[in-house]
């Protein structure tokens, strides 16, 4: 079989409709959105479209509120960075959580070394979930800000955001939620989830990389953490991308117009892929709900005394994708913050595994992933 990719969590593959529409912004709509003449109006044009298309997809009723910047990265510290500043004479208290992707718990990190910011960070019980009454409880006069992600990226846990939102709206507190891994498999209405913020990536729903957004809702006021042009209402400074700005808004409307579909599909071969699991190995967990709770295209599954590391090396001489976590903390050494949050016992900590589906994988993959998976970890097993 060939190449078996199951590590849509990282990137997804760009869909043959997105590159067509983005290909005339190479060569033909060239010009510098910016830049007054025809040419510059053709593509300052496109981009307010794409603008368009991008609130559509996350439920914002006015495209002004949708910020392009360079990636869900650039969002989040657009996000935690931008709201801190603008509001710290209200007070310099945090409020996240243990299991957040990392370029908001960095962002966290600098804005306490270098701005004095203090930060709280809740704790998750054993499925990942934040409890909306623990964040009642942390809540102080000086609270300014709140992040906590829509869906996690590790294990897949579908935070209640509507009730965490609620906390902050009643205490007059800005509230942020990186919806970078939920985009494209969950319906997102920025207005029904009450938040302030909010974080998506193309790349993660079959969308070109270097592009993202942030919203923001009215009225709210963000320091801008580039400084340069006006550009994005002097918001982001920086020559927009119009081509990779279409290209998000193209895999948006297709998300948007295939969501049901595509998460139907998802479901399905999650549950399959998780039956055959554990109807074939003894000693494993999987981290996360076990529920409608989880992204439909989330398995994250630990093997007992096992290294995930070595597993991850043999499928991947079978050709086969898969990952250990964030795909942003590949290289470390170190057990996965998310799983020490949620008290995965020490003889699973190192065995983690995540498999993450796409639209065009099949229950012929999964076949042959489980029958080399069992290869894999009964030589393992026999090694110890």
């Amino acid at each position: 079989m060939e190449d078996i990719y199951f590590d849509h969590a990282a990137t997804t593959p760009m869909l043959e409709e997105v590159i067509k529409a983005m290909k005339p912004f190479y060569n033909q709509v060239f010009a510098n959105p910016a830049s007054s003449h025809l040419q510059g109006q053709k593509a300052a044009s496109a981009l307010e479209d794409a603008r368009e298309s991008v609130a559509e997809f996350i439920g914002a009723k006015n495209a002004e509120e949708v910020v392009f910047t360079s990636g869900g990265t650039e969002a989040d510290n657009l996000a935690l960075k931008g709201a801190a500043m603008a509001f710290s004479k209200k007070g310099k208290h945090i409020i996240t959580s243990q299991i957040e992707h990392h370029a908001v718990l960095k962002s966290c990190e600098y804005l306490k070394k270098h701005l004095g910011f203090e930060i709280t960070y809740l704790g998750v019980d054993q499925n990942g979930f934040v409890d909306p009454a623990e964040l009642k409880e942390a809540v102080r006069e000086d609270t300014v800000l709140i992040s906590i992600m829509l869906a996690n990226n590790e294990i897949g846990t579908i935070q209640p955001i509507k009730e965490l939102a609620s906390v902050a709206r009643e205490n007059n507190i800005l509230f942020h939620t990186d919806a970078v891994q939920a985009a494209g498999q969950l319906k997102i209405d920025v207005n029904d989830l009450g938040v302030d913020l909010l974080s998506v990536s193309a790349h993660k729903f079959n969308g070109p990389k270097g592009i993202g957004a942030l919203f923001v809702r009215k009225g709210v006021e963000l320091i801008p953490q580039l400084s340069g042009g006006s550009q994005e209402r002097k918001r982001r400074a920086g020559t927009a991308n119009p081509a990779a700005a279409v290209g998000m808004a193209r895999a948006a409307e297709i998300a948007l117009k295939n969501l049901k579909k595509k998460s139907s599909k998802l479901n399905k071969l999650r549950g399959y892929f998780i039956s055959q699991l554990f109807s074939t190995f003894d000693n494993i967990k999987l981290n996360g709900p076990d529920s409608e709770k989880r992204l439909p295209a989330n398995i994250n599954i630990a093997f007992k005394d096992l290294d995930a590391e070595s597993i991850l090396f043999n499928l991947t001489l079978n050709d086969i994708a898969a990952a250990t976590g964030s795909a942003c903390a590949s290289g470390s050494l170190s057990v996965s913050h998310v799983l020490k949050a949620i008290n995965l016992e020490k003889e699973y900590l190192k065995g983690a595994i995540r498999f993450s589906l796409g639209r065009g994988n099949t229950k012929e993959e999964i076949d042959y992933v489980m029958e080399k998976l069992k290869e894999i970890i009964d030589r393992l097993n026999s090694l110890k």
